[in-house]
């Protein structure tokens, strides 16, 4: 590491700045990585930053506590996630990456629509609460999830008491005179359906 410090510094920098793209540095580092000695000075830098980390999650309770917090909370959204997103069991039929990237895309808007829908039913629910005088202790929301399942209905709620009845024949006929729009059309231009 000590011997390719400079050369590490300048491709830091070279990424730092936008000269270089760290997907083509990565391609440029793999190719031949084995006797690459930037690539391989970057791996060790990299062994020691994960060791630093490990021994400092392992030393420190309160960084353990809230790692633990924001893994659970991104595995509940993926939870969550895959739930709205039930059709085809989670699996992308399509080969086109366009076309996989659009599902996605749209599974995580219509999830966000959802976690949207429960936060404003949870404020309303607070809220009427506290015109009931209820005391509301904000410990205890801040442990209220927005992912709730329990009350959608994924597939929608069909009823099945109206099927035979009849509806009412369509009428087409307008009461509504259009004749004053008809006098207010202008004279069509020439070449367009009028003599000149």
């Amino acid at each position: 590491m000590e011997s390719q410090f400079r050369h590490l510094m300048k491709v830091a920098a070279s990424v730092r700045e936008g000269a270089i793209s760290s997907s083509t540095l990565l391609k440029r580092l793999r190719s031949g990585s084995h006797k690459n000695s930037t690539y391989t000075a970057f791996r060790e830098v990299g062994r020691v930053i994960r060791t630093v980390q490990l021994l400092r999650y392992l030393s420190d309770a309160p960084l353990r506590r809230r790692v633990t917090a924001a893994t659970n909370k991104v595995e509940s959204f993926n939870r969550f996630s895959q739930w709205v997103g039930f059709g085809n069991q989670g699996v992308l039929g399509d080969n086109d990456p366009i076309e996989q990237e659009k599902a996605m895309k749209f599974n995580a808007l219509l999830t966000n629509a959802v976690i949207f829908h429960n936060a404003l039913d949870i404020a309303e629910i607070v809220r009427q609460l506290l015109e009931e005088d209820w005391e509301i202790d904000p410990e205890d929301l801040a442990h209220i999830s927005p992912y709730l399942t329990e009350h959608i209905r994924r597939f929608g709620e069909y009823s099945t008491h109206e099927l035979g009845l009849q509806p009412e024949a369509y009428d087409p006929h307008l009461d509504v005179d259009f004749s004053p729009l008809r006098d207010d059309d202008p004279p069509a231009p020439d070449g367009y359906g009028q003599a000149a």
